[in-house]
C-alpha cells in the first residue's frame, strides 16, 4: 500500500471521528439553538471568514433549501456596509474554530445592539465569540486532518455536519415534507415527480387523435399516421370518449382480416379506455402505464368522466425526466 493512499486513510479516519466525537458531545444547546432557529422571525445569517465562510455559504444553502431562509454575511464586507442585510428578528450563526476571528469579533457589537439571536459554532467555549453569544454549539476537535495540523480539515468537516444536523433537526420541527422539498426543487427530479401534472405535458387541441364510430378504418389508419401518437379515440357524436384503437389493434386486424381497412371503427375498437384526470402527477401516470403495458393514456377532465381534453404519452413522461 502506499504512503499516499495511507495518508489519505489517515485524513479519512481524523474527520470522521471528528464528526463522531461532535455527535458524542450534542446536548441542551443544541436544542436551545434549534428552538431559536425555529422561532426566527427574519431571517437566518451564516457568517464565517475564510474556510468556515465557505462552510457557512453551504449551511445557508441547505437551510434555505429546506425550509429556513437563510443567507451568507461576509464579515470583512460586513463592516464596509453590509451589516445592512441585518434587521431586527434574524438570527445570526457565527462560526469560528478559534472565536478571536478579528473581523467576526468586530461585528458583534452590531449583532448585539440590534438583539439579534446569536449562536456560536467554535471549537473554543472560553473565546469572546462564545461569551457574547445566547447559545454556544461546540464544535471539539483535538487535531486537524492536515499532516502540520494547521489547515481546517477536521474542524471545518465537522461543522459542516454540525450544519446539516441543524438542518435536518429543523426539518422534523417544522413537519417539512418531500411536497415541501419539491417546491423549492421545481427543476430537479424530485420537483418533478411531485408537482409535475399531466396536463403539463399532455398534447391537447387537433393533436389528440380523433374519428366517429362509423369511420372506416382506411380512414382511422391516416388519423393515426397523421398524429403520430400511437392510438386514437372512437368519440361518439357528442364528443364524448367511447373507445380506443392503437397500433397493436391495427397490425393485428391487417394480419388476420382482408377486410380489416372496410371494417368502421365501432367493430375494432377497444371499450372503456385507459384515461386519468387532467389534475393526475404525471408520475401516477406513468405508473398507470406500466401497470398496464401501454404507451399512451387518455387525459379525461375529471375522474370518470369522457369528456377528453388530451393525451399523454409515455415518451413526453420519459422526456420530463420521470423515468
Amino acid at each position: 500500500m502506499s504512503s499516499l493512499v495511507e495518508t489519505a486513510r489517515r485524513v479519512l479516519r481524523t474527520e470522521a471521528e471528528a464528526i463522531l466525537a461532535l455527535a458524542e458531545s450534542l446536548g441542551p444547546d443544541f436544542d436551545r439553538a434549534v428552538d431559536l432557529l425555529e422561532g426566527c422571525q427574519g431571517k437566518v445569517v451564516l457568517t464565517g471568514m475564510g474556510k468556515s465562510g465557505i462552510i457557512c455559504r453551504k449551511i445557508a444553502a441547505t437551510l434555505a433549501s429546506t425550509g429556513t431562509p437563510a443567507f451568507f454575511l461576509h464579515p470583512a464586507e460586513g463592516v464596509h456596509g453590509d451589516l445592512g442585510i441585518l434587521t431586527r428578528g434574524d438570527v445570526v450563526v457565527a462560526v469560528s474554530n478559534s472565536g478571536e476571528t478579528e473581523e467576526l469579533v468586530e461585528i458583534l457589537p452590531v449583532i448585539r445592539r440590534l438583539r439579534l439571536g446569536l449562536v456560536a459554532v467554535t471549537g473554543n467555549p472560553a473565546s469572546t465569540l462564545a461569551r457574547r453569544s445566547d447559545v454556544v454549539l461546540h464544535v471539539p476537535v483535538d487535531r486537524e486532518a492536515c499532516p502540520l495540523n494547521l489547515a481546517p480539515m477536521a474542524s471545518t468537516t465537522a461543522t459542516l455536519a454540525l450544519g446539516d444536523a441543524l438542518a435536518a433537526a429543523l426539518m422534523e420541527r417544522k413537519g417539512f415534507s418531500s411536497e415541501d422539498f419539491a417546491r423549492f426543487h421545481p427543476a430537479g427530479s424530485l420537483g418533478r415527480r411531485l408537482t409535475l401534472q399531466v396536463e403539463d405535458l399532455m398534447h391537447e387541441g387537433d393533436a389528440v387523435p380523433r374519428v366517429g364510430l362509423d369511420a372506416p378504418m382506411g380512414q382511422v389508419l391516416l388519423e393515426m399516421t397523421s398524429k403520430r401518437l400511437g392510438l386514437t379515440g372512437v368519440f361518439d357524436p357528442d364528443g364524448l370518449l367511447c373507445g380506443v384503437i392503437t397500433d397493436g389493434d391495427l397490425r393485428r386486424g391487417l394480419e388476420r382480416r382482408e377486410d380489416f381497412l372496410r371494417l368502421s371503427a365501432r367493430e375494432v375498437m377497444t371499450v372503456s379506455p385507459k384515461a386519468v384526470a387532467r389534475g393526475t402527477l404525471a408520475v401516477d401516470a406513468l405508473r398507470v402505464m406500466e401497470r398496464h403495458a401501454i404507451t399512451a393514456l387518455f387525459v379525461v377532465d375529471a375522474e370518470g368522466s369522457r369528456r377528453v381534453c388530451g393525451v399523454v404519452h409515455i415518451h413526453d413522461l420519459v422526456k420530463a425526466g420521470l423515468r
